[in-house]
């Protein structure tokens, strides 16, 4: 049933030879990995208004010029990840950049902050859509959670189907986004040039705008910076690409560019040129629409484009965090568990928790996470920071043909992202804080694990391990809870093996009980010795482990080995499992911590 149910969502296994066929074609990567960032083109003007209207609206001509910034930004960015790129063509992304140039710690602190930034690419990316949504059916206002928690699922069960079908389903979204916004923007010019759109909406370049400092025009350039988030994404994941994979990611990560500046620039200037006013219940690409197209198809065209791609912006996360977590987990800093391919040949462990972290985050914050996104930001600006960085020390170290060009490339990438990162924490303070929390805690997390793996490592290492005491006898103890067909199989085992003596323990919880039992047993395996204990309070445990102290010292001193052999039936049906108790499986799990007993379970299996 469970089987079935699996293969009906997640689809039928693919064999390993078939992890060729799940790369990504340039067309398809675009889609998948481009999501995140040319969805941020929703909100990322909209977060520089939120800043400047606190001033007053007259102040929305600074728009232009701090969006010249961010462009100015984003082609360092490009440029600085196009050389990430051909560097490091196996993937890893600012960790592994930051991680052999500049050190652990300082790797750490960037794959720390990505896996936490593309925990809240999905949470932002899938409450924006739903916001989008609602914007169009107010109704629906309401369900929030819920609508962004059922997109959640739908996107980690797409995933876990594989990447290329994922990729398949989300590039036509992703690409008629594209479409209807170079429609908006091209009808918009167009309206403008044509005299249709009045020039009294806006306030002319230049004029001058009381109270406005240098302070809240750095928070509305930090908060456009927002847009960027996402553009780090290609070269974490250079290894989902068709052969050759660098050359493409490359060129992937260039159109990606191209697209998101004009798509930025586009809404920024006709959201400045229409004296479009952000509010709570209406997002600004949703009132350039409406100004545009009026309250037609085009109008819900393009808000349902844009909350399809708000949502699929979180896809970005979903191919990104698993091989991300793939390197964390090579290098033992988390769970190797994340290492492991899936049905599908998909980082599934990955995949899932990041689902389940999103979902967590969702409902924490009632679907209202715009309180995320500048942490969300400043989560990509530092790895950004670091990445250059390192670059700029590899360029140092190994000093290649045209260095001195790609080592100012990467300078001016460093410099830019460092100030963008300082004026973050300047300016969004009490929003951005936390980072200050949860970085150390994640990275004293990372070297714990990695000790614990080296000590394990340590341990199991056999040139290491002290010389074993040789064994000279064996004891099995055998739990009994009464004379079974499951007791028999567990003694038949036993005289099997060789073992000098076989002792069954029946715990007896009255006198009269304990008596009655010790006369059957003397009838039906009287070669067996039986040793029952009285216990008052009713517990199988505490008596048992009393009687183990006892027979393991005795044991230890005569260099006999001693082994706990736990009869257990198993039903037939997995359900049948609440109707009994499960006092082998206690005992089991209770005995598997002491360090000198071996614990073996003997399963009879029921027919019927």
């Amino acid at each position: 049933m469970v089987a079935a149910i699996k293969r009906f969502l997640i689809g039928r296994p693919l064999k390993s030879n078939m992890l060729g066929e799940q790369k990504l074609n340039k067309t398809k990567a675009l889609a998948i990995l481009s999501s995140d960032a040319l969805s941020s083109v929703a909100y990322g003007p909209e977060q520089i208004l939120i800043v400047l209207i606190t001033v007053s609206a007259v102040a929305f001509w600074y728009s232009l010029p701090i969006a010249l910034c961010v462009l100015f930004l984003l082609s360092a960015l490009i440029l600085s990840y196009r050389q990430i790129i051909f560097a490091y063509p196996h993937g890893g992304g600012a960790y592994v950049v930051s991680k052999e140039n500049l050190g652990v710690n300082p790797g750490l602190i960037a794959g720390g902050s990505l896996l936490v930034d593309y925990i809240l690419t999905v949470a932002v990316s899938v409450s924006a859509g739903t916001d989008a949504i609602t914007s169009a059916f107010p109704a629906l206002h309401e369900h929030n959670v819920g609508i962004a928690v059922f997109f959640v699922i739908f996107l980690t069960l797409l995933n876990l189907r594989g990447v290329t079908e994922s990729a398949s389903i989300l590039a036509y979204p992703v690409y008629l986004f594209v479409l209807a916004l170079l429609v908006l923007i091209g009808v918009g010019i167009y309206h403008i040039a044509t005299g249709a759109v009045s020039p009294d909406l806006h306030a002319s370049i230049g004029t001058p705008v009381a109270g406005l400092s240098l302070f809240l025009l750095l928070r509305a350039f930090a908060s456009g910076s927002s847009a960027l988030t996402g553009v780090e994404a290609i070269s974490n994941a250079i290894p989902n690409f068709k052969a050759p994979a660098p050359v493409n990611a490359a060129k992937t990560l260039t159109v990606m560019g191209g697209l998101l500046a004009v798509l930025f620039s586009g809404i920024v200037y006709l959201a400045y040129y229409y004296g479009i006013v952000p509010h709570a219940e209406m997002t600004v690409v949703s009132q350039i629409a409406e100004e545009t197209f009026g309250r037609n198809w085009m109008y819900f065209f393009v808000q349902g484009t844009t909350a399809l791609i708000l949502i699929l912006a979180a896809n970005t996360g979903y191919s990104a965090f698993p091989l991300l977590a793939v390197n964390l987990a090579t290098d033992k800093f988390i769970p190797r568990m994340f290492t492991v391919r899936g049905d599908r040949l998909g980082y599934s462990n990955g995949i899932i928790i990041l689902g389940f972290a999103s979902i967590f985050l969702i409902v924490l914050f009632g679907g209202h996470t715009e309180q995320l996104i500048p942490l969300y930001a400043v989560g990509v600006f530092i790895p950004f920071t670091l990445s250059q960085t390192g670059m700029m020390v590899k360029w140092l170290r190994e000093k290649p043909k045209g260095w001195q060009t790609k080592f100012a490339i990467n300078m001016i990438g460093s410099l830019i992202c460092f100030i963008v990162t300082i004026i973050f924490f300047l300016t969004k303070f009490a929003q951005v804080w936390s980072v200050l929390v949860f970085l150390p805690i994640i990275i004293f997390i990372f070297h714990q694990i990695r000790s614990h793996y080296k000590e394990v490592a340590d341990q199991l290492r056999i040139a290491a391990a002290a010389s074993a005491v040789p064994v000279e006898g064996n004891v099995m103890i055998i739990p009994v809870s009464g004379i079974t067909q499951v007791v028999q199989t567990s003694i038949d085992y036993a005289r099997s093996l060789s073992v000098d003596q076989i002792i069954a323990v029946y715990i007896a919880f009255d006198r009269a009980e304990e008596k009655r039992f010790e006369a059957k047993w003397k009838e039906w395996h009287p070669d067996i010795r039986l040793v029952t204990l009285h216990s008052p309070y009713r517990s199988i445990l505490h008596p048992l482990i009393k009687f183990l102290d006892t027979v393991e010292h005795k044991a230890n001193e005569l260099h006999y080995r001693v082994t706990v052999v736990i009869p257990q039936f198993i039903p037939k049906k997995g359900w049948h499992n609440i109707l009994h108790n499960q006092s082998g499986t206690f005992i089991r799990t209770m005995l598997l911590y002491r360090r000198n007993l071996i614990v073996v379970t003997v399963p009879y299996h029921l027919k019927k």
